[in-house]
């Protein structure tokens, strides 16, 4: 019986990892729609540190924060991002969808796929 019980606590501790990683990622996607990526890098740190067993996520985990990086207009790490995803899991759905955004990337200008990926600084701002 106390086995039983055991195993029946480790089931629901499992299940209850799950869903909080699942609540994460749903909040991580609504603060995307409300464009607050600030609130997006919390939920999506929070899911990682959930989802260290379960692999299978990383990609669209990764693909959402290239996406948010792309919006504060961090285009080096957004597609140093994508660039991840596409070398790590290859044959992802996420890996199809990474490629897609650094083709947008490099349509736009902000990414040149023959040289390498280089920062540029942030225009010095004026001292008074």
């Amino acid at each position: 019986m106390r086995t039983l019980i055991i195993l029946a606590l480790l089931v629901s501790g499992a299940g209850c990892t799950r869903w909080s990683l699942d609540h994460h990622l749903n909040n991580a996607y609504r603060y995307y729609e409300d464009d607050d990526c600030e609130r997006v890098m919390l939920e999506l740190s929070q899911a990682e540190r959930r989802s260290r067993s379960r692999s299978y996520l990383q990609p669209e985990i990764s693909l959402l924060r290239g996406q948010c990086l792309e919006r504060q207009k961090l285009f080096v790490d957004a597609a140093q991002t994508y660039q991840f995803i596409i070398v790590r899991y290859p044959t992802s759905e996420y890996a199809y969808r990474a490629r897609a955004r650094l083709e947008t990337l490099r349509q736009l200008g902000h990414y040149h796929a023959d040289e390498p990926v280089r920062a540029v600084p942030a225009a010095a701002a004026p001292r008074s």
